[in-house]
């Protein structure tokens, strides 16, 4: 049982998650755990030591124990921090997403992480975004959304975040990428991505991010989350 309110978006990547959880959030003045980027923060962290790929138990130790901190900046963009060192446009690579996506998948690092994400919940309340937050790390969580999107639109998005960070990507490329990770995600033995038997599903593929925050913001006010 927890005593904070907490909502919880779920979804594939570039479904938008991260975007509206951190406009909700702000909006409703409640805290935020992406917890996306504790995933690719152990992986980056990981490549920084020098472990291996494959060095499940570096990992897991990493995981447990880094340094790691989450700000909101003033224009509402996220602030990531490792060990002390800003880090946010580096944890929003596509490198990054795999090196997530791989360590995601073993049980002991979702373990490791569970109690840190589980952490983050404290008043007035906590809006979590992730794969599998409604279903395993916050079960009994006031409001659960899965947002989802067509692949297609989700590969676009991606490819025009990261063409407007400068980077060199390739929208061909980003779908076979997508299309990788959601069978990873979906089928892995742990936590697999799929929406909560309770979840409000919302599909954003035709809708803007507006309309969105404005529905997510609308179901809290129907379970009296907020006024």
């Amino acid at each position: 049982m927890h005593s904070t309110q907490i909502v919880t978006i779920d979804g594939p990547s570039g479904s938008g998650k991260g975007t509206i959880a951190r406009a909700v959030a702000v909006r409703v003045g409640w805290h935020l755990l992406d917890s996306g980027a504790l995933y690719r923060l152990t992986a980056l962290a990981g490549l920084r030591q020098g472990l291996r790929p494959d060095d499940v138990e570096g990992h897991t130790r990493i995981a447990g124990s880094m340094d790691v901190r989450f700000d909101v900046a003033d224009d509402g963009g996220e602030v990531v921090t490792l060990a002390g060192e800003e880090v946010t446009s580096e944890i929003r690579s596509e490198v990054a997403g795999a090196g997530a996506s791989r360590v995601a998948a073993w049980p002991a690092v979702r373990t490791a992480l569970l109690d840190r994400q589980r952490a983050f919940a404290r008043p007035p309340g906590l809006v979590a975004d992730g794969r599998d937050m409604g279903t395993v790390v916050f079960p009994g969580a006031d409001l659960k959304i899965f947002l989802t999107a067509s692949p297609d639109e989700r590969a676009l998005r991606r490819y025009k975040q990261l063409k407007d960070k400068g980077s060199d990507v390739s929208l061909p490329a980003l779908s076979r990428e997508i299309t990788e990770r959601d069978l990873r995600d979906s089928t892995r033995a742990v936590a697999p991505l799929k929406p909560a038997p309770d979840a409000e599903v919302i599909d954003s593929t035709s809708l803007t991010i507006e309309q969105v925050i404005d529905r997510v913001t609308a179901l809290g006010r129907l379970r009296a989350l907020w006024v």
